[in-house]
């Protein structure tokens, strides 16, 4: 077993895990526990000796789940496997959610479809992924479901093969509705394993689990240039052999997620409450309130990008559609490498600090790109998705520490309003383009990162002791 130090080697935990998974996959899980990687928290602190007297906030809600009480357990060693397995299965689901924004050239040429109606595909797979998923969460959080996360694969294995047959504007739509009912049941439960098996590290687990989805992002543009572009509508289909390996990789993380809630439930054991922010109801809620909003003004600038980026480069710029994928991919790959450095820059300097800089610090370059050159309209991209992309696993993590008995409805809530908002404003942003043009969005949407300045109103939390 590896013992870290005060920072993790990113390498040495990749090369452990991929042992751990080759060691365990022989349907044996639970041997990993055998191989972990262990790590300390990075402050000097000593360790929690008394369980924390104060009991955590109470917003009407229901009593701690089984799987509540692992959460808040904090387990000595990450089971760096799962984290892994997890991460690898997001990237795969976000690989086949972005062939659709990826190949939306090809739909509007093929189908003569208007701005609005490519937006309409977006708000159709947005809005099934938001609306589920704090629905999954609430559900979850009383009544873990380890096997939903194979079933969510599966979901998005039905709308993928509908994607590459669909021949009307209307089975496109069903398709997109189908892979966000995938991405709501994979989201919430996926985001529970991965704080069960953080090792208390919670900023880092999220920004691993999180960044596989942003490299899925990454690459299902690129794979859609070199692959859909080529071959056709029909290429589509050959990613559903992620879609079955995802479905594998979920039900080996679904049996040892089984295995650890049958072993909670047969030992009486006693866990420590996180110690949570002396806070009240009404404080928590503005809080929380004061997040979402933050998640607003970041999910519509980044789906600005992410859904009309390459209809902007073409239109603005005259570059062909396999140019304009390339530069989408340069975007997201920014926006991947982003991610991974939020959580544990977190776990490190606070949350409140990440979220502040993160969202703020982008609002230089979002004013610039709207007058910039094709060259550094690319550049600019670079370091818009490497700090805005930031922000998100350390405003998850906050809002779980305010909501600890919570935490699967916590981040179907975010995750979800986050598709929602986005699947709104990009039928929004279609309609604005379509009534004036492309490069009026992108400079309207500029002022979007302005919001980081309500930042201010977040509680300073409590460090723990």
């Amino acid at each position: 077993m590896l013992n870290g130090g005060p920072e993790w080697d990113f390498a040495s935990c990749w090369t452990q895990a991929i042992i751990d998974l080759l060691r365990a996959w022989g349907c044996s899980v639970d041997a990993l526990h055998g191989y972990n990687v262990a790590y300390r928290r990075p402050s000097p602190m000593p360790p929690l000796k008394e369980p924390v007297a104060t009991a955590p906030i109470n917003l009407t809600e229901p009593e701690p789940s089984i799987d509540a009480s692992a959460s808040q357990a904090e387990p000595a060693s990450a089971v760096v496997a799962v984290l892994v397995a997890l991460s690898i299965s997001h990237m795969l689901n976000d690989i086949m959610q972005s062939l659709l924004p990826a190949i939306y050239p090809i739909l509007q040429a093929k189908y003569s479809l208007s701005f609005f109606q490519v937006g309409l595909i977006t708000f159709t797979f947005q809005l099934t992924a938001s609306l589920l998923q704090p629905l999954v969460g609430i559900y979850t959080d009383r009544r873990p479901r380890p096997y939903s996360l194979p079933c969510g694969m599966a979901s998005t294995l039905c709308g993928l093969i509908l994607l590459a047959t669909a021949g009307s504007f209307g089975a496109i739509l069903f398709a997109a509705a189908l892979v966000g009912i995938g991405s709501s049941v994979f989201h919430p439960e996926a985001s529970r394993v991965a704080r069960l098996a953080s090792g208390g590290r919670y900023g880092f687990a999220q920004s691993l689990f999180q960044v596989g989805g942003n490299c899925g992002s990454a690459l299902g543009p690129l794979l859609a240039a070199f692959v859909v572009v080529p071959f056709g509508q029909r290429s589509i289909a050959w990613f559903t052999l992620g879609a079955l390996l995802g479905i594998f990789i979920m039900t080996g993380v679904g049996r040892w997620y089984q295995r650890h809630i049958a072993e909670l439930r047969t030992k009486k054991r006693t866990t420590a409450a996180i110690a949570a922010p002396q806070l009240s109801s009404t404080r928590v809620r503005w809080a929380l309130a004061v997040l979402l909003v933050l998640v607003f003004s970041k999910h519509i600038y980044l789906v600005s990008l992410s859904t009309y980026y390459t209809l902007y480069l073409i239109n603005h710029f005259g570059v062909t559609t396999q140019q304009s994928q390339i530069y989408l991919f340069v975007f997201l790959a920014a926006v991947a490498a982003g991610t991974i450095g939020g959580g544990p820059l977190g776990d490190r300097i606070g949350f409140r600090m990440v979220i502040w800089v993160s969202i703020l610090g982008v609002l230089p370059f979002t004013l610039v790109l709207p007058h910039a050159n094709l060259f550094w309209t690319v550049m600019l991209t670079v370091p818009i998705g490497l700090v805005l992309a930031s922000a998100f696993p350390a405003i998850i993590v906050f809002a779980q520490e305010l909501l600890p008995n919570r935490v699967g409805m916590v981040a179907g809530l975010f995750f979800g309003f986050a598709f929602g908002i986005a699947g709104v404003g990009a039928a929004l942003l279609g309609w604005v383009a379509d009534q004036t043009s492309i490069e009026y969005v992108y400079r309207v949407c500029a002022f979007l990162p302005a919001a980081g300045l309500l930042t201010v109103f977040l509680p300073t939390p409590h460090r723990r002791r």
